[in-house]
């Protein structure tokens, strides 16, 4: 099993750009995608980035795409969200997650429900 562990967020005004990052033990090597998600209280969790185990394949939800980046460094066990351009929307809880079964990264594996390993989240808030 995966164990991850998000930091890097914070309070930052719009506009702004905070870099999340999630340092990943255990049995890694079994991951084939690693994404990031976001809750805002009282709303469900959505899909907000993704990319293949080896880092060459990445995806984004149309609401970040353009502003934020997925990335990771094998080295350190560590993927990393990079987020520019932040607007009051973005702020929420911000969770990363590690799948063993989703083959191709894209459109179709956006569901919370094929990432069976999950941080306990890091808080991005974004004032006006």
């Amino acid at each position: 099993q995966v164990q991850l562990v998000e930091s890097g967020g914070g309070l930052v005004q719009a506009g702004g750009s905070l870099r999340l990052s999630c340092a990943a033990s255990g049995r890694t090597f079994s991951s084939h995608a690693m994404a990031w998600f976001r809750q805002a209280p009282g709303k469900e969790r959505e899909f907000v980035a993704s990319l293949s185990w080896s880092g060459a394949t990445t995806y984004y939800a149309d609401s970040v795409k353009g502003r934020f980046t997925i990335s990771r460094d094998n080295t350190k066990n560590t993927v990393y969200l990079q987020m520019n351009s932040l607007k009051p929307e973005d702020t929420a809880v911000y969770y990363c997650a590690a799948s063993r079964t989703i083959n191709v990264v894209g459109p179709d594996s956006t569901s919370p429900k094929e990432f069976g390993s999950w941080g306990q989240g890091t808080q991005v808030t974004v004032s006006s």
